[in-house]
């Protein structure tokens, strides 16, 4: 079993009560919109990462982070990337990828809006983490906080931040 932290859109921010959460997990996934490259090497202290750039990201980011990340996490094949969009409306870049091999599980960040929805037309389970930076129109910072047990994805929580 591995326990997830789940984040996107620092937009440079970083701070105790999100690396608090970060020395719990086994594994921390972030959604793209790193900002400073300081977000990602404190998390990587942490826990192992992995990561996607974002639209706001640079040079840095671009060469240290893939655009998008497909990988297994026990049993269950997980797709993340920053513009994703949601079931029914995903993004273009994207849509392609999802609707050929839908993963069991695809994540995306970008909208700063937190949501988890079941895609019930391809099977997969949609996280989107909202934004736990002090950037955007954001009124809470949130974060994702879940395990993954063999094929199973449970005990799915939200970490609400604070307002920003």
């Amino acid at each position: 079993m591995k326990k997830i932290l789940l984040l996107s859109d620092n937009h440079s921010y970083i701070d105790d009560r999100i690396l608090s959460y970060a020395e719990a997990a086994d594994e921390i996934w972030h959604a793209g919109d790193i900002g400073d490259l300081k977000v990602t090497d404190a998390l990587a202290e942490k826990a192992p990462l992995k990561a996607v750039f974002g639209n706001i990201d640079n040079h840095k980011a671009r060469k240290e982070f893939p655009l998008v990340n497909r990988f297994y996490c026990e049993e269950v094949e997980v797709l993340i990337t920053h513009i994703g969009g949601y079931p029914g409306k995903y993004s273009q870049a994207i849509r392609e990828e999802i609707q050929q091999k839908p993963p069991q599980l695809f994540i995306s960040g970008h909208s700063h809006i937190l949501k988890v929805m079941h895609d019930k037309k391809l099977g997969l389970l949609h996280m989107n983490p909202g934004a736990c930076g002090k950037h955007g129109f954001h009124q809470v910072r949130t974060m994702l906080r879940f395990t993954i047990d063999g094929k199973k994805i449970d005990n799915l929580e939200v970490i609400e931040l604070g307002k920003r």
